[in-house]
């Protein structure tokens, strides 16, 4: 049985399932594994994750502990509420006096497709850390067009924009998640009632946010596997080195400028660079910290496959003392309780995909069925399903977690900007 306990009761003898915490954020090179001395203990203690997942089958069992099934019933409760309760009133900047209200009716486009913001903002991005590593100075007004034309790609369709920023190759992956965490500061910006110029300014801090990375050795930084410790504490590095970097450029945003040095800071204390608390993080910073993680987890990596989204919102819930709790409901309300790309099962037995959210009907999207769960029959000509529509009786019943379903075929579709299944 898989029980959730603070990581300071962890006692050699225990079978460690996982971390209760960004597998980007510690150094271990297996999360699952036998513990078998209190030095191993110290060392998970020391990396800033409060609990942990043991399993009680293959060691040691402790009393007075939340399973598994509790824990995951507490998060669709929480989520659930995070996704249909009223946002509660977070003080916004003084430069945001106008709230920002999303445009209501059909959507139109406004700006370039997803594919091509995806490849000019990659684009700037290399060049942006390309002058970085040769030591001339960032050239950030070039990223203003870029930021603009993810503005307007938000507000046509976030969710397709996000499923292209998903697919990275090993080379781009550091770009690109700049990218991603742009689009993803924007839309959360958006939900949080900023105004225009305060939309595209989270923007841009998102794009800058890991600028630092550029003065990273090349060989740590795209290392195709876990990090060392001495690696760790070397990239850790990358939050004052880019804040170094962007006091040195022709950048007046001081958004921008905290983001980037305070994106790793953790609510309970516990994070870097300078270990501050809740009250000592700006708002800013705390939406860089839950809009970073999600794309981080989310991506692939060498040495690790990246989460589902909806497993990524799930697992990231139970985070004690890492996000701010009103900024991660109100990010719950930008992606979702099932964000796109999301797998989940219908109470008529049907597996399907999350293809489109409504943000005024968070709980019931629109779904790509995939397969009949008892036959696992393919549904290759089914066509997507909004279970908003009058009439619908389909209803999601349960999340479902990729990594138990051998899936084949699924997979998304660049040309057609959407999931489809191989013939």
């Amino acid at each position: 049985m898989l029980k959730r306990i603070p990581v300071e009761r962890l006692v050699p003898g225990m079978y460690l399932h996982g971390l209760c915490g960004s597998w980007m954020d510690h150094p271990f090179w297996r999360s699952s594994f036998r513990i078998s001395r209190a030095a191993e203990v110290e060392r998970i203690v020391a990396s800033g994750v409060a609990e942990a997942w043991i399993d009680t089958d293959k060691g040691l069992d402790v009393a007075d502990a939340v399973d598994r099934q509790a824990a995951m019933a507490e998060v669709e409760q929480a989520l659930t509420v995070a996704a249909t309760a009223p946002l509660p009133l977070i003080e916004l900047p003084e430069t945001a006096s106008e709230r920002y209200v999303a445009s209501g009716g059909p959507r139109k486009p406004q700006g370039p497709s997803p594919l091509k913001v995806r490849e000019q903002a990659r684009e700037a991005v290399t060049a942006l850390f390309s002058q970085a590593r040769l030591g001339r100075a960032l050239d950030t007004a070039a990223c203003v067009p870029v930021v603009d034309d993810i503005v307007l790609a938000v507000a046509d369709n976030p969710g397709t924009l996000l499923n292209v920023l998903r697919i990275k190759r090993r080379d781009e992956y550091t770009y690109l998640h700049s990218v991603a965490v742009c689009a993803l500061m924007v839309s959360l910006a958006r939900t949080l009632g900023f105004d225009e110029k305060q939309c595209r300014e989270a923007g841009m801090a998102g794009l800058l946010h890991d600028i630092g990375k550029a003065v990273v050795p090349l060989d740590i930084l795209t290392k195709p596997a876990r990090l060392t410790d001495e690696e760790f504490r070397i990239i850790r590095g990358h939050a004052q080195a880019g804040h170094a970097l962007l006091r040195g450029a022709t950048l007046s945003s001081q958004m921008a400028l905290d983001v980037c040095l305070n994106h790793h800071e953790k609510v309970d204390g516990s994070g870097y660079p300078s270990r501050l608390a809740q009250h000592e993080i700006s708002l800013f910073a705390k939406m860089g910290a839950v809009c970073d993680v999600y794309d981080a987890v989310t991506s692939n990596r060498p040495y690790k496959k990246g989460w589902d989204p909806g497993e990524a919102v799930r697992e990231m819930a139970q985070w004690k003392g890492h996000f701010d709790p009103m900024v991660f409901q109100a990010f719950v309300k930008t992606v979702g309780i099932y964000p796109v790309g999301s797998l989940v099962r219908l109470g008529s037995g049907t597996l399907a995909m999350v293809v489109d959210q409504h943000a005024d009907a968070l709980l019931t999207p629109t779904v790509q069925p995939l397969y009949v769960i008892d036959s696992r029959e393919r549904l290759v000509a089914a066509a997507p399903l909004d279970l908003r529509a009058p009439g619908c009786s389909e209803r999601i019943v349960a999340a479902e977690r990729p990594a138990e379903w051998a899936l084949r075929g699924v997979e998304f579709d660049e040309a057609l900007l959407g999931w489809k299944l191989d013939d």
